[in-house]
């Protein structure tokens, strides 16, 4: 990306690696070419390496991109200086100036430039300071700034007001040698160390006083150049763009903060095209923050047009992880690229894809509504699968292998027949029932029991349904409630022989164990499998029932005074319940 290649040419340059500045510039500059910033570092880079021409030409275009930008001309004006060319950095000076008045760097460069073009008049008399010239130079200031020794320097008033004076009249440079900041900014400009201390010193001559005096209180120059030969001072970064960038980042972000809202704003208008505006010229100003692009994707879906929410989405999730943005915020986007997947899925058919987003969604947060969508797609994908393989005419062949292989006692195999043929058709009551026979005869009651529920809610009339489940009951010993069960068959079906039968069995067993005509065993079997019904836990945990104990008492001891309780409706029906189940016994 522009703004990691960005950063680490910053990097570079801040280091003095200036070529591999240039590198990461120019990398960053083929990512994103109408970035001024870019282009405008760069030049600072190549001026650093005294190739001017290189940087005059990225300074122009700089401008170009942003003819308001003080930064671009105050560029342009040192590649001019570095070029020799001092009326055009005079006059491009004096331009970013009138976009703005108040930029030092543009003042500073003004009088630089100013200066330098007054030195290639006529030299000044013998006379002048042998200090004075060097503070002509256009990059003074930028040396000054970049040596940490030097730096606090300009923040001090004094200092720079002599600085300003050094430059307009180098005579004045002799008054302030004595100043030891200027003696480290002189020593800075000719790339030399200039000591002043005792251990430097030579000691004072012995009898001419008054040049013991003069050798004293002059410094003495050491350099760790070779006798002879003029120092060559090393180059100094220039000054980036940092402050500025960070201020123009700033508001930029401050402005796609104001978009979004508008966004938002037309959004709950249902103005989805004006929505999009916003949001997009948002993600323009700040790529930093993807709940742009997030809620760009959420228009997009409203809008129905999915291909670009998947899009936007997958953006959303790319740069958030390169940002290291919140779960939550990936989990959004996830969550919505799997919503769009499962809108396209209604005509396309293919849930897959939106409950892979789904699932990955859930593995960055755990959303209840992002679960519940799973779910639903979920739930979408079997039925569609149901729909695909519905076909009820192989579904009665299926049955009627089923049955076959029912007579011949092969249970097991009729089971997979009688399952094929729900799959074929999910809404055959008969093969619910006939399935419910062979789970009886293969002793697995409760699959039986399921398949007997489903068979009488598919069709309530038909009474085998009720046959099997009162069957399934009676054989699991629940006689009280397989008599409710063929009795509600007998409502659909009166004068049914199998259901009468069926009920008549079911007392015959109720009676037996209200008398009490059956083993032991037998009714301690049942009582703890009566204990573990819901119905009779509530009604003997009910406070009522504890209270009335003297009721049990007296079904259990005393019939007669039984006889009274059983003219309470509710306790009758309740105390029915117990003697069904075993619990309380009449004698």
């Amino acid at each position: 990306m522009a703004d990691e290649a960005k950063a680490k040419g910053n990097a570079a340059f801040s280091a003095g690696k200036f070529e591999e500045a240039i590198e990461y510039f120019a990398e960053a500059i083929e990512l994103s070419p109408d970035n001024h910033v870019l282009y405008s570092n760069r030049s600072a880079a190549y001026a650093s390496l005294h190739k001017y021409q290189d940087a005059l030409k990225d300074a122009k275009k700089t401008v170009e991109l942003k003819s308001d930008w003080a930064k671009g001309y105050s560029r342009l004006g040192a590649a001019y200086v570095g070029l020799g060319h001092l009326d055009d950095a005079i006059n491009s000076y004096k331009q970013g100036l009138k976009h703005e008045p108040a930029n030092e760097a543009l003042k500073s460069g003004l009088a630089d430039a100013q200066a330098s073009r007054a030195r290639s008049r006529p030299s000044p008399p013998s006379g002048a300071s042998p200090f004075g010239n060097m503070f002509s130079s256009p990059d003074v200031w930028a040396k000054i700034q970049a040596d940490p020794q030097t730096r606090p320097y300009l923040q001090q008033p004094d200092f720079v007001a002599k600085l300003r004076e050094a430059q307009r009249d180098p005579s004045s440079v002799s008054r302030h040698i004595s100043d030891p900041r200027m003696m480290q900014v002189i020593g800075l400009l000719l790339g030399i160390n200039l000591q002043a201390t005792e251990r430097d010193r030579a000691p004072p001559f012995e009898g001419n006083s008054s040049e013991s005096s003069e050798r004293n209180s002059k410094p003495e120059f050491k350099t760790d150049q070779s006798a002879g030969a003029d120092p060559e001072p090393e180059p100094k970064p220039e000054p980036m763009d940092i402050p500025d960038e960070e201020k123009e980042k700033k508001a930029q972000k401050a402005q796609a903060a104001q978009e979004k809202e508008a966004g938002n704003a037309a959004y709950k208008k249902k103005e989805f095209e004006t929505a999009v505006e916003h949001y997009s010229r948002a993600i323009e100003l700040d790529d930093e923050d993807i709940s742009y692009i997030t809620n760009r994707a959420a228009v997009y879906l409203e809008m129905g047009k999915y291909e670009e929410c998947i899009v936007d989405c997958d953006q959303a999730v790319e740069k958030g992880r390169l940002l290291h943005a919140d779960y939550k915020m990936i989990a959004r986007a996830l969550t919505r690229k799997g919503t769009a997947y499962a809108k396209v899925a209604k005509s396309s058919k293919d849930y897959e894809p939106a409950i892979e987003a789904f699932n990955k969604a859930l593995t960055e947060h755990r959303n209840p509504d992002t679960l519940k969508k799973l779910n639903d797609a979920e739930r979408a994908k079997k039925d569609l699968e149901q729909q695909e393989y519905y076909d009820p005419s192989i579904a009665d062949e299926e049955r009627e292998k089923g049955n076959e292989l029912f007579k011949n006692a092969q249970y097991p195999e009729a089971v997979k027949h009688y399952s094929e043929a729900l799959k074929r058709n999910p809404a055959d009551a008969k093969a619910y029932s006939n399935r419910a026979a062979c789970y009886t005869k293969l002793g697995a009651f409760p699959e039986g029991l399921k398949d007997a529920n489903k068979c009488i809610e598919l069709d309530p009339s038909f009474a085998k349904g009720y046959s099997r489940k009162g069957t399934i009951q009676f054989f699991m010993k629940e006689y009280d409630k397989a008599l409710e069960t063929y009795q509600t068959g007998l409502k659909y079906n009166e004068g049914n022989q199998e259901l009468m039968d069926g009920a008549r069995r079911c007392i015959e067993q109720i009676n037996k164990v209200t008398r009490g005509d059956i083993s032991a065993e037998d009714l301690k079997e049942k009582q703890a499998k009566a204990m573990q019904d819901p119905e009779i836990q509530g009604i003997l945990s009910d406070p009522i029932m504890r209270q009335a104990s003297i009721v049990l008492t007296d079904f259990q001891e005393n019939p007669k005074a039984a006889q009274e309780h059983m003219k309470n409706p509710m306790v009758m029906g309740r105390i029915q319940k117990l003697v069904s189940a075993g619990i309380v016994q009449v004698r």
